[in-house]
């Protein structure tokens, strides 16, 4: 399963970290990602971290956003920094799994999403 945590409301300029932990799933990790929908609008890519560590960010948050793990925990993290509003959506995490040593063909698993609303 796939649990998100550490949504909440802030104003405007705040920060929040979100919290993601992976477990039970089958196959290897072939990278994790932040997902968010705003309200009205279609869901979009924030970040995502590849199993070698290397992170893509969404232009949007770009210097503002920090995703990151702890594969010890098997954790993912998300640092926002310098929220607005329009940062006010569901966020969700997701995992890539494949079996060992073949990300060609991804399994995705999503978890529910937390709430963040930003306020100016």
């Amino acid at each position: 399963q796939v649990v998100e945590s550490g949504g909440g409301s802030v104003q405007a300029g705040g920060s929040l970290e979100l919290s993601c932990v992976a477990s039970g799933l089958p196959f290897s990790n072939c990278g994790m990602h932040w997902y968010r929908q705003p309200p009205g609008k279609e869901r979009e890519l924030v970040a995502t971290i590849s199993n070698d560590g290397t992170t893509k960010y969404a232009t949007s948050v770009k210097g503002r956003f920090t995703i990151s793990q702890d594969n010890a925990k098997s954790t993912l993290y998300l640092q926002m920094n310098s929220l607005q509003t329009d940062d006010t959506a569901v966020y969700f995490c997701v995992s890539d799994r494949a079996p060992p040593g073949d990300c060609r063909a991804v399994s995705r698993y999503w978890g529910l999403g937390t709430q963040v609303t930003v306020s100016s």
